[in-house]
């Protein structure tokens, strides 16, 4: 069949949306600096766009980029050498390409080891910062803009930028290498991507800020990262757990959501909707981890998940092993969020009443004061005890914390829900 310039145009434009990141990561490697491996992505593309028309697209299009990426990086810093301070940058791209110099070779590496993984590795070295690895590894490894991290994390673009441009910079000047750390230094590593890839995960599955309450490509992205970092580790019980985790979360996600793009709480979505692949995968993952007897906070929370995915209506949900398995989780990890959790699941189990006066105990603490599921929590608790007037200022309360589209239009609505019920019984 003949191929046209714009069906080449096609792939080309399809390569760059599915694989630009995993490119990157490699040019990262090869070059060892993110922005010349960013300019280096960008001129490789231009040149496929001039190319492959003519030559016809390559028997294997990821190779191609890269080499195409590396050597007119190269060829870039031999003609600005006199005016920049790349020097350090053309011996270590200089000496890799000796030792890379096909594309044959450049595929196996490839298929073999994916550089997206040091990459994530590199942005969440211990010398950085937290919020300095979350922001570097949704820029360089996730591919979203400045701006797109600056909006979903309530920040002013330059801010964020600044914070993108030191971690830069101290990974340059520490000379942090762009490799996956070995055996002795893998465990203290692991902590700190763990937690990274579990916060991109979160900001896809539930967004902190704008009208669209999910990113499938995040919440993907940090599936993805968390498999290959289980193709690397079988054996460790949290990547289990963390993995677990999203995916029995990701298998509910078609449910959160109505026709109309309004969230629809846990209790009330169509079960039938949930992806059962998914669920049997996490389910067994999070059994897995929890024989391994070295288990930690993501395998606890991936059994409660498992709990309630399993249970075949919400009025089936085993609420006792629930609050069991958040009281080891509060032992583990004694933070208020877990305490809400617990008493969340309190309520359900023994009474709203009981769960009530643990969460107003809770929202005594000024850690949970901005947080604003936990009045969304407390309204609930009110509204199922039939307390409208409460549960009104409750909602109210949640609505002006939060910044999420579908959380707004779901508190507003049960505001309204409160004003009718208080004034049927008033009228």
């Amino acid at each position: 069949m003949h191929t046209t310039n714009h069906d080449i145009v096609s792939t080309i434009d399809q390569v760059y949306r599915q694989s630009s990141r995993q490119i990157f990561a490699s040019l990262v490697r090869l070059l060892g600096d993110f922005d010349l491996a960013e300019e280096a992505l960008h001129e490789a593309f231009r040149v496929a766009v001039e190319k492959w028309p003519i030559q016809g697209i390559p028997s294997n299009p990821h190779a191609w980029l890269i080499s195409a990426g590396r050597f007119k990086a190269i060829d870039g810093i031999r003609r600005n050498q006199r005016f920049t301070a790349w020097d350090d940058a053309l011996e270590q791209a200089e000496s890799i390409a000796d030792e890379t110099p096909s594309w044959d070779e450049l595929q196996e590496q490839i298929m073999l080891e994916d550089d997206r993984l040091r990459l994530v590795f590199t942005c969440c070295h211990p010398s950085l910062a937290f919020d300095a690895q979350v922001a570097l590894t949704l820029r360089e490894v996730c591919g979203l803009t400045t701006e797109e991290i600056a909006s979903a994390f309530l920040l002013p673009t330059p801010t964020l930028a600044q914070r993108i441009v030191r971690a830069k910079s101290k990974i340059r000047d520490a000379r942090i290498p762009y490799q996956v750390p070995d055996a002795t230094e893998l465990p203290a590593r692991l902590a700190s991507v763990l937690r990274v890839i579990y916060l991109v995960f979160n900001e896809g599955y539930s967004a902190s800020s704008g009208d669209t309450l999910t990113r499938y490509d995040l919440s993907n992205e940090a599936i993805r990262l968390a498999r290959l970092l289980r193709q690397l580790l079988p054996e460790q019980a949290e990547i289990m757990g963390l993995l677990a985790l999203m995916l029995l979360h990701e298998s509910r996600r078609v449910a959160r959501i109505n026709m109309q793009d309004d969230l629809v709480p846990l209790d009330e979505q169509d079960r039938s909707l949930w992806d059962a692949a998914l669920i049997t995968e996490g389910c067994a993952l999070a059994e897995q981890a929890l024989r391994t007897k070295k288990f930690g906070a993501y395998s606890l929370q991936a059994a409660i998940s498992a709990v309630h995915a399993e249970a075949p209506t919400s009025a089936d949900t085993d609420w006792a092993q629930i609050v069991g398995l958040y009281d080891a989780l509060f032992r583990l990890e004694p933070s208020s969020i877990v305490a809400l959790n617990r008493a969340v699941a309190v309520a359900m189990h023994d009474s709203p009443a009981s769960g009530l006066a643990l969460v107003n105990q809770l929202l005594e603490e000024e850690s949970l004061q901005k947080y604003h599921l936990a009045y969304a929590a407390q309204a609930d608790l009110y509204r199922r005890l039939a307390r409208y007037q409460e549960a009104k200022c409750a909602y109210e309360h949640a609505l002006a914390l939060t910044k999420q589209g579908a959380e707004q239009r779901f508190l507003q609505k049960r505001i309204a829900e409160m004003n009718r019920l208080i004034s049927e019984i008033s009228g």
